[in-house]
């Protein structure tokens, strides 16, 4: 864990802990498993630690900042991932299960692989959008990574999203045509700030390519995805919810230790676009 990363963890751990001594209970911070969900952070203890170097930036600079930010974190194995999904998408209703993205669907942990019926880790960024693959690094960025039915993720493939299309099978709200897909409406502003996500923290730097969301659909192999008018749009008409915001402090606090700051600050989205 870098540096940076403790000088921030360190306050909002004080911070918890004086919480809890006016509350009269104990100050003792619950074991890391995979079952115990984090305390959220509240916003202002991001912003006065995290998101210190950021506040009252826009534009480049916000992005800049942002960036600067997120990239301090710990990266995960493509293996990993299949353990970590299982702990930031799991049900809120039922811990054995987990809730597929575009689906809408729960369905068992264990019933993780490649086969009809089960489910596998989608690359909401597609990894064929840049050619970064699995590696690490953004093919194992859990940000950007969710639990999808097999046949729904063939689906998908690697289309850029925007509206309109035919239902998809298997999820309901969802549609799809030869060249674009369209999540269910509960899930359009996670798939939006997911995407703004990816675009800020890779920004060609690290050996990866530099990824951008544009205008067009069909972008193919580069390291594009559209329509950036569509998402912002997603992103005002489905606001973060609370298994959005859990996941963040999840991701935050037991795996990667960074966060999507467009689930934080929804309106940084059109600042910086």
């Amino acid at each position: 864990m870098s540096r940076l990363h403790l000088r921030h963890r360190r306050p909002l751990l004080a911070t918890f802990a004086a919480f809890a001594v006016l509350a009269g209970t104990a100050a003792t911070a619950p074991a890391a498993t995979a079952r115990t969900a984090p305390a959220a952070a509240p916003l202002q203890t991001l912003d006065d630690t995290y998101y210190q170097d950021a506040m009252g930036k826009s534009g480049t600079a916000l992005r800049n900042a942002l960036h600067t930010i997120i990239s301090k974190q710990t990266k995960i194995s493509y293996s990993q991932v299949w353990d970590a999904l299982k702990n930031t998408d799991q049900d809120p209703a039922n811990s054995s299960n987990v809730v597929l993205v575009y689906s809408g669907r729960s369905i068992s942990k264990n019933s993780s692989g490649g086969s009809v019926g089960q489910w596998n880790r989608e690359h909401v960024w597609a990894k064929s959008h840049g050619d970064f693959g699995t590696a690490t690094g953004p093919g194992t960025d859990i940000h950007h990574l969710r639990p999808e039915d097999v046949q729904v993720n063939s689906i998908r493939g690697n289309k850029d999203f925007d509206n309109g299309g035919s239902p998809v099978s298997g999820a309901p709200g969802s549609s799809t045509d030869s060249d674009s897909f369209e999540p269910r409406d509960a899930v359009k502003g996670d798939v939006a700030r997911m995407i703004l996500y990816m675009a800020v923290r890779y920004e060609g730097g690290d050996g990866f390519a530099d990824l951008e969301p544009n205008e067009r659909v069909s972008n193919g192999s580069a390291p594009y995805i559209g329509r950036l008018s569509v998402l912002k749009a997603w992103s005002q008409e489905d606001p973060p919810d609370a298994f959005e915001k859990r996941r963040n402090d999840v991701i935050f606090d037991q795996y990667q230790h960074n966060r999507n700051p467009f689930i934080d600050h929804p309106e940084w989205v059109g600042s910086i676009w």
